[in-house]
């Protein structure tokens, strides 16, 4: 007989099974995926691979739940706040899946470190829920050289149009300014091919970068304060724009249905 951890195991995970069957729930669960940033599309990632079954998570973020997260972030509750994010979403997994492996990283991800917890962790996939501009590229050169399935998310601040989610490679994105910034650097200092011609005429079809990007079309809405000239945006981030639930779980949902379809492929 199962016992009754195994027993509550496969009740609560098989409408996963029935769905893609045996042998693909058994490789989700043997799959690792490694979210860095816990926040407000990050932590709706988390949270769908571990109802999806996936069998280990690496989460990476140094923030702290707090009240303004409230609004957007899954594990983001009153009787949270002040709790370290990986944290908080490491106990919300924990009662989700008991048999899911946590890896909790209180760090940021950034150029000086992503390698070597790369070689640490060995992720099956590696996904970057962060708004900083070197710690996105870091993660992209870095994932490149570990030949391991990376997605970037775009900025999800100041996006309210849901239906204007899109998936395509980062040569194709229109109006995300974190990802416009992301795309010239790699240009510029990364030999990617460019969007133009040797006269400087944008091309009308860019050569395609291999970069898998998730982002929003729809053009930023500024907040009031910013219609005066003398206020300038305090940065790309949702905490600058402000943001809502449904555009940042929505996106964060997008991105853990894209993991799995990788993971089910591999």
């Amino acid at each position: 007989m199962m016992d009754n951890t195994t027993d509550s195991i496969s009740r609560r995970f098989n409408s996963l099974q029935r769905l893609y069957g045996e042998k693909a729930t058994q490789q989700l669960a043997q799959s690792h995926v490694f979210i860095a940033g816990i926040g407000g599309v990050g932590s709706w990632v988390a949270e769908a691979l571990a109802r999806s079954g996936v069998g280990q998570l690496t989460l990476a973020d140094l923030d702290h739940v707090a009240e303004s997260n409230i609004n957007r972030q899954v594990h983001a509750l009153g009787s949270t706040v002040g709790m370290a994010k990986i944290e908080a979403m490491a106990a919300r997994i924990a009662d989700i899946n008991p048999e899911c492996k946590l890896n909790l990283i209180d760090d940021f991800v950034d150029e000086q470190n992503i390698d070597s917890y790369l070689k640490q962790y060995a992720p099956h996939v590696l996904l970057d829920c962060t708004d900083q501009v070197k710690a996105k590229i870091a993660m992209l050169l870095t994932a490149r050289q570990h030949h391991i399935p990376f997605f970037m998310c775009g900025g999800a601040g100041g996006k309210t149009d849901v239906f204007s989610l899109r998936y395509s490679d980062l040569a194709l994105v229109k109006n995300d300014n974190l990802l416009g910034r992301i795309r010239q650097i790699l240009r510029k200092d990364h030999a990617y091919p460019k969007g133009s011609d040797n006269k400087g005429r944008a091309l009308k079809k860019p050569p395609k970068m291999g970069v898998n990007c998730i982002w929003y079309e729809q053009t930023a809405q500024l907040p009031d304060l910013w219609v005066n000239p003398d206020q300038a945006p305090q940065g790309l981030s949702c905490a600058g724009y402000g943001s809502s639930m449904t555009v940042t779980a929505t996106m964060g949902l997008a991105v853990a249905n894209l993991t799995l379809d990788t993971l089910l492929k591999a």
